[in-house]
């Protein structure tokens, strides 16, 4: 949503628009209200995040129990924001420890703690992934993201 000058919140995309539009004049919605952070960089980070999964070729097993192993955009997302030291210590049901990855929303942290998440991410994106796909360094990488942004837009 977006402010306007007469103080109404509007739609601030086509998705949003057609949400509003299936609710009925007069009935009464929850409204939950919150500044974002930086949008266009939560894209940039995602840009990073889409660049270097497609450069990804896992070297593990097509199949486990007979069942195909696939990549997956979010497991990716994750164990890169984990690499990058941001995730929190669980334990599952069987008692074994595990990382979370930290959570990208806006509402989990602020513009500052996600540019050193970002830079974090970067680093090891082009070390685990990028290098090796040709990259030649960290910089390159976010010219390319940053290109990707403007076709993007």
């Amino acid at each position: 949503m977006l402010k306007s000058p007469s103080g109404a919140l509007i739609p601030a995309s086509d998705d949003a628009g057609e949400m509003l539009r299936k609710i009925k004049v007069g009935t009464p919605v929850f409204v939950e209200v919150k500044r974002i952070r930086n949008y266009k960089f939560l894209k940039k980070a995602f840009a990073l995040f889409k660049l270097a999964f497609e450069a990804w070729e896992p070297v593990t097993p097509l199949e486990y129990k007979g069942l195909p192993v696939a990549k997956d955009f979010e497991r990716f997302r994750k164990d890169m924001t984990i690499l990058a030291g941001f995730y929190k210590p669980v334990y599952n049901v069987r008692g074994e420890l595990r990382l979370e990855a930290e959570s990208l929303s806006f509402s989990s942290m602020d513009d500052e703690r996600f540019e050193t998440v970002f830079r974090a991410v970067l680093t090891v994106v082009w070390n685990r992934v990028l290098k090796a796909a040709g990259y030649a360094s960290e910089e390159e990488v976010e010219r390319v993201v940053n290109e990707l942004m403007r076709f993007d837009q």
